[in-house]
């Protein structure tokens, strides 16, 4: 399902989400722009890895940029690719504007922080020795369009293919 639009209209300026997929977009050109052995090196030291987030591993040799915590936030900004940074970003850009609509800037990063960290957390206790790092915005965007359908039922997102499937809901 890729959704095209969403019709709720929004009264606020959805500066939080314009920040959350500028800060995805110029992560990954960055991350892009570095050769093979660097991009993997800024992986590794940004992605959450489990067995460093849980102290269960020594710090790669590589070296580590920022403490292991830290990067149950930083690993919601990188991507693994193109289409992973642009499927986030559409349905951050469709639903996200509408949850900050509704709860408000300071409760809107709140709510994506969460959903990151806790998506991190998750991904770590399903095998806490592992040494491959977590990168991806999705959880916290995926949360959105589910929070879109209970805060604002009856909301209309057309979708490819054909446009004939949407997440309209119905209210009791």
């Amino acid at each position: 399902m890729i959704p095209l639009h969403d019709d709720n209209p929004t009264e606020r300026t959805p500066v939080v989400t314009i920040a959350a997929i500028a800060t995805c977009v110029l992560v990954f050109f960055y991350q892009a722009s570095l050769p093979a052995g660097p991009g993997e090196t800024f992986v590794f030291q940004y992605g959450a890895i489990p067995a460093l987030v849980f102290g269960e591993a020594d710090p790669p040799e590589m070296g580590v940029a920022i403490p292991a915590y830290a990067t149950l936030i930083t690993s919601m900004f990188l991507h693994g690719g193109w289409m992973h940074l642009i499927g986030n970003m559409l349905y951050l850009w469709v639903f996200g504007n509408n949850i900050e609509d509704v709860m408000g800037h300071g409760k809107y990063i709140a709510f994506y922080l969460t959903c990151g960290i806790l998506a991190a957390l998750s991904h770590a206790l399903t095998d806490p020795s592992s040494s491959i790092p977590r990168t991806s915005s999705g959880p916290p965007v995926m949360a959105t369009p589910s929070l879109v359908m209970t805060r604002r039922p009856g909301g209309h997102a057309p979708c490819l293919p054909g446009g004939t499937r949407s997440t309209r809901t119905r209210s009791t």
